[in-house]
């Protein structure tokens, strides 16, 4: 039985230094992903005060003038998706660039979600392999060791629900955000159908 505990000790310790690489790696993209998600909110509220207007006024009718209104060099995931819904000619068309709007939405999402998911695992992990040598080093009077595996354990807790926390804000954002343009996409869609329905 000892035997068992010493390989069960001997991989969990082993993995500690993975753990805290994946760590310090999440809590890079964290950052990465916080700039980025400001870069991408700026840019939504301007094409958001754009497009809300001149979808109030749109109709079957004047539903291609949509074309002339959208900014030529925005690189807005929504914007890019209109102009090619516009450009469509058939229903199956709009639907599969529905769906592609679908597709591209939810890769934008994946780091968000990686984080909000693989943070707190990394960071419960973090804490609770360091937590053997400092009880280890409690029993034998190693204050030393003990508190250096507390701060490993401490710091690690920190990283991982750091990482988290930005995980979750930005995907809850961004979630708001593609489904008020999927809705938009929708409409101009609808529009278009109707136009051709009618021609």
């Amino acid at each position: 039985m000892n035997y068992i505990s010493d390989i069960l000790y001997w991989i969990s310790t082993g993995l500690l230094v993975p753990v805290i690489v994946l760590l310090i790696f999440f809590f890079c993209k964290a950052l990465l992903l916080t700039g980025s998600f400001f870069g991408q909110y700026l840019a939504i509220r301007r094409t958001a005060v754009l497009l809300g207007k001149e979808l109030d006024r749109l109709n079957r009718n004047n539903v291609m003038a949509l074309t002339e209104v959208l900014p030529k060099k925005n690189p807005s995931l929504v914007v890019v998706y209109m102009k090619r819904l516009l450009e469509a000619d058939s229903t199956a068309m709009r639907q599969r660039l529905l769906a592609g709007f679908e597709i591209e939405a939810d890769k934008d999402l994946a780091t968000s979600k990686t984080l909000g998911k693989m943070g707190p695992m990394l960071g419960l992990m973090g804490t609770l392999i360091p937590m053997g040598p400092a009880l280890v080093g409690l029993s034998t009077g190693d204050i030393a060791s003990m508190a250096y595996n507390m701060q490993v354990a401490f710091a690690t807790t920190v990283v991982g629900l750091f990482s988290a926390a930005i995980g979750f804000v930005t995907r809850q954002v961004k979630q708001r955000w593609y489904l008020q343009d999927m809705t938009n996409l929708e409409f101009v869609a609808e529009l278009l159908n109707e136009k051709q329905a009618e021609a």
